[in-house]
């Protein structure tokens, strides 16, 4: 175990005889060629963030118009929202115009046809009170009276009465 740390004057000279000329070749053939790859390397990690930074510029101008196409498309879909809400309660407007038209017709023609069908009641009532009359008449007189010149007469006392 003696012989292992023991340091031998000789082999220490030619170990570091060995490790000069090394350092020496080193230096003088392998210093230039590290330090180009150094530089090489240097640079191209320069390249790199440099590219890295203009494609993150590249891609916040893209987000920026990307952004701005989304503001403009929701926008316009809020108009043409807005446009066919009005265009909606226009129509809407005008079913309902429409329908209070036809409300009003139907409404006016029921009218017409109360008035019609009360006018014809009334005449039909007028008519056979007048044979009412004219038969009652002839009942209490017992005789025949003269239907046209009765009904003439009966229907002046009748359009004197009122009209309810």
């Amino acid at each position: 175990m003696d012989a292992l740390l023991s340091v031998k004057p000789g082999l220490l000279i030619w170990t570091l005889i060995n490790f000069s000329i090394f350092l020496l070749l080193i230096y003088r053939f392998g210093a230039k060629p590290i330090a180009k790859a150094l530089k090489a390397r240097e640079q191209k990690i320069s390249d790199s963030i440099k590219s890295a930074e203009d494609s993150r510029i590249a891609a916040q101008e893209l987000l920026k118009e990307t952004q701005a196409k989304i503001d403009n498309a929701q926008q316009e879909v809020a108009e043409m929202l807005s446009k066919g809400r009005e265009l909606a309660d226009a129509n809407i407007k005008k079913a309902a115009d429409e329908a209070e038209r036809i409300k009003k017709n139907k409404l006016n023609e029921a009218m017409d046809e109360i008035e019609r069908s009360k006018q014809a009641a009334i005449s039909e009532l007028r008519n056979e009170v007048a044979g009412l009359v004219v038969s009652a008449t002839e009942k209490i007189l017992e005789e025949k009276l003269d239907k046209d010149k009765d009904y003439k007469l009966i229907d002046s006392y009748i359009q004197k009465l009122p009209n309810n």
